[in-house]
């Protein structure tokens, strides 16, 4: 039994955090739950309500006879992370506020107020694994890799991993279902979120433009033709082909466009119907890096990920001046300035940095 070791699971109200507070209950452990939020503002059209998760958090917590409390973290959240995530949109970068929350308000305020009472651990329902061998901790792939959630941990560090617990590290989604579907049929039918926490599946557009300077402008060609006309730079990523909206034009083929680089000096969007201009540089260049255990090595061929779920490639690493750069073994399609490149070692992710 386990009974001796009290873990704090962070509970979202969700399937995956739910699933992990069962499991450790079930497997003899001192469990409790802690409801982070971090919006104040609640939508009105139950998409990503803060209420509703609270009371799903709670009723399992009730069921399975563990204590839940709360912890507001909306000022922290939008100091750092909404408002760089605006202010990234404005400088025409595509950022990630998912891993600005997991390094600023999940692992850092969260984790710490978790320990301040007085837990072993913290537990979280991510898809990934945790190993120390050789007096250090490594972060690995789950067993179910088509969850493996492993891109948007790698700003943790040893410090941070060595009071973390994944629960769902040797688990698949489909034995999690069924595990929530046995305890509790209405989070086995809720959905699981959908993009950015505090946005959820509500138009992006229609709520983005309250906070970011939104200006329409020029779809161009690559000789800086006119073609047609965009709402605001932020609503489109590169390798974008549906909504651009100039289909059917004179002196141009039927075939489709991509969104191939935003021109946000002269707030153009310009577009190519060859996808090939999608295809990366030989050379990216990363700064933010974190290293979780060791930094990478010259002399090795890792493999990158350039976004959630995207496939690994191939490449090595040249160190200049503390500045980390990737050498392409194999050219990847869209990698997009402000997203983060995650480096890997067999399983094991190693860290990784922002394109620049």
């Amino acid at each position: 039994m386990n009974s001796c070791k009290k873990i704090i699971v962070g509970m979202s109200g969700g399937v995956d955090s739910s699933v992990s507070a069962i499991l450790l209950k079930e497997q003899g452990y001192d469990v409790s739950g802690l409801f982070m939020k971090n919006w104040e503002e609640d939508d009105n059209e139950n998409n990503c309500n803060s209420k509703k998760d609270y009371n799903d958090a709670l009723r399992i917590s009730k069921k399975l006879g563990i204590k839940l409390s709360t912890v507001n973290f909306s000022d922290k959240y939008w100091d750092l992370v909404f408002q760089r995530f605006i202010d990234e949109l404005n400088d025409g970068l595509t950022p990630n506020p998912d891993i600005y929350c997991n390094k600023e308000i999940k692992f850092n305020y969260f984790m710490k107020y978790a320990l301040s009472q007085n837990c072993d651990k913290v537990a979280t329902g991510h898809y990934a694994g945790i190993k120390y061998d050789n007096d250090a901790y490594s972060l690995n792939m789950p067993k179910d890799k088509t969850k493996d959630q492993t891109y948007f941990l790698y700003m943790l560090n040893q410090e941070i991993m060595k009071n973390l617990v994944f629960p769902l590290e040797e688990i698949k989604k489909d034995d999690v279902k069924k595990i929530a579907k046995a305890f509790d049929i209405s989070i086995y039918e809720k959905k699981e979120s959908m993009g950015i926490c505090f946005i959820g599946k509500k138009n992006f557009t229609n709520f983005i433009k309250k906070y970011i300077n939104s200006s329409p402008g020029n779809i161009c060609d690559e000789e800086g033709l006119i073609l047609g006309k965009h709402n605001g730079l932020f609503n489109y990523t590169l390798g974008q082909r549906k909504g651009i909206k100039i289909g059917g034009l004179k002196n141009y083929s039927e075939k489709p466009w991509f969104v191939i680089k935003k021109d946000n000096k002269n707030n153009n969007l310009i577009v190519s119907q060859d996808e090939n201009k999608l295809l990366s540089s030989r050379i990216i260049n990363l700064n933010n890096t974190t290293w979780i255990k060791d930094i990478p090595k010259e002399d090795i061929i890792y493999k990158a990920r350039f976004r959630h779920g995207g496939k690994l490639i191939p490449v090595s690493v040249n160190i200049n001046e503390n500045q980390f750069i990737l050498n392409m073994i194999e050219l990847e399609r869209a990698v997009t300035p402000g997203q983060s490149a995650v480096l890997y070692k067999d399983n094991e992710c190693i860290g990784g940095g922002t394109i620049i």
